[in-house]
């Protein structure tokens, strides 16, 4: 029996994202910065920066007030990434992973649920691996087309465009509550909204 992407949605707590290609459009810009040393002289250091969609950060607002957990896993290590997880307040932050199922399974036993009631969002082969295991496998606009070809589900917008809200919104809707959960975060007297995504720049203390 062939179980249809909204089913798998309905059971979904955690949503789990990829970065380059899926909360960015991928492109990795690497730039050098003067550094001042203690002995007065001055090196360079190379910073890597990334650009993400303000949409993908008001869809973790959405997310939680959906009663979603979300995170990110990523082959890559960047100060940027862990920047935009915490002003977003992720619950989880694995940089560095080559193999992402180690890093879901971890996660499953820590929060006590099963993959089922995981989605992960991806773009490249890297990523089939979980797609394959979780519940639901969303692939963006923009994915290779083997990713493509494993989803269960394809965002109408490409990374860096959106394409993690559109897979949160996918399952606010599949569970009914995507309207609700919009009015809940335009609602002033709501606490969470103002929380999330306030933007502290380069602040990492």
């Amino acid at each position: 029996m062939t179980i249809s992407a909204e089913d798998r949605a309905r059971r979904i707590k955690i949503v789990l994202f990829d970065v380059d290609g899926v909360l960015t459009d991928g492109t990795i810009w690497i730039y050098p910065m003067p550094v001042a040393l203690p002995d007065g002289s001055v090196t360079t250091k190379m910073v890597e920066a990334k650009g993400f969609s303000a949409h993908d950060g008001a869809g973790m607002t959405l997310a939680r007030l959906g009663g979603m957990k979300v995170g990110v896993i990523t082959k890559r290590i960047s100060e940027t990434v862990a920047l935009r997880a915490r002003d977003l307040k992720m619950e989880f932050v694995y940089q560095g992973q080559a193999f992402k199922m180690k890093a879901v399974r971890e996660i499953a036993e820590k929060e006590g649920v099963t993959l089922d009631e995981i989605a992960y969002v991806g773009d490249d082969v890297i990523d089939l691996p979980v797609m394959r295991e979780v519940g639901l496998g969303v692939a963006t606009a923009n994915a290779r087309a083997q990713v493509k070809a494993e989803a269960h589900y394809v965002t109408p917008h490409g990374g860096g465009e959106g394409a993690g809200r559109d897979a949160i919104e996918f399952i606010l809707a599949a569970k009914g509550l995507l309207q609700k959960c919009i009015e809940a975060s335009i609602d002033e007297s709501n606490p969470m909204p103002p929380a999330m995504d306030i933007g502290k720049g380069g602040d990492l203390s």
